[in-house]
């Protein structure tokens, strides 16, 4: 299907079963931590209304973060959307502190997003960042930050095309995995 036929869908129960579908299959959300799937669908087992509802979090209210090398770090606000185009194909995430552009150290980006490897390829993860930045204007950013690892292309064509800029190449804290990134940033002042 062409990108124009992708939805940005809020998780709901009429879409759950798309997105343990693909947790099943061994896709996850969390490309820092490929347990983060397996966990989901314990949460989901156990209270698939509850873990539907800790999905959009805009006053970080859940539990805290899981970090990759273990520990954990206080919630930030923020939610997730699920792709979709008939059935699901990833989901995008956005988060953030109240009245600043600034992050914590241990956030790399307001916007993080995955498509499942069965639908990538489609346009998919530009048309989704690109739908969803008007949501970062409308809470009060001027610009989000992105960030990618300097082999991963692919994400760096999708920033790009949104009007992604590179601001830094850095190295990740010890907790986030000690690994190279890059960071690009993507001005939403002018967006409706």
């Amino acid at each position: 299907m062409p990108p124009s036929a992708l939805q940005l869908v809020w998780p709901s129960p009429e879409h759950l079963p798309g997105y343990i579908a693909a947790l099943e299959r061994g896709w996850s959300p969390n490309n820092l931590r490929a347990e983060a799937g397996r966990e989901e669908l314990a949460l989901i087992r156990t209270d698939p209304d509850g873990f539907l509802a800790g999905l959009v979090d805009r006053e970080a209210k859940g539990p805290p973060i899981a970090l990759p090398t273990g520990g954990t770090v206080p919630r930030l606000p923020g939610y997730r959307r699920w792709l979709w185009d008939g059935e699901f194909c990833g989901s995008i995430q956005l988060r953030w502190q109240p009245s600043t552009n600034a992050l914590p150290s241990y956030c790399l980006g307001h916007i993080g997003y995955g498509v499942v490897p069965w639908k990538s390829g489609r346009g998919y993860a530009t048309a989704a960042l690109r739908a969803l930045l008007p949501d970062a204007r409308a809470i009060g950013l001027d610009h989000v930050e992105i960030t990618t690892s300097p082999d991963n292309l692919a994400s760096q064509r999708v920033i790009r095309a949104n009007g992604g800029v590179l601001v830094e190449e850095f190295i990740t804290e010890p907790g986030l995995g000690g690994a190279p990134e890059l960071r690009f940033r993507i001005d939403v002042r002018e967006l409706g």
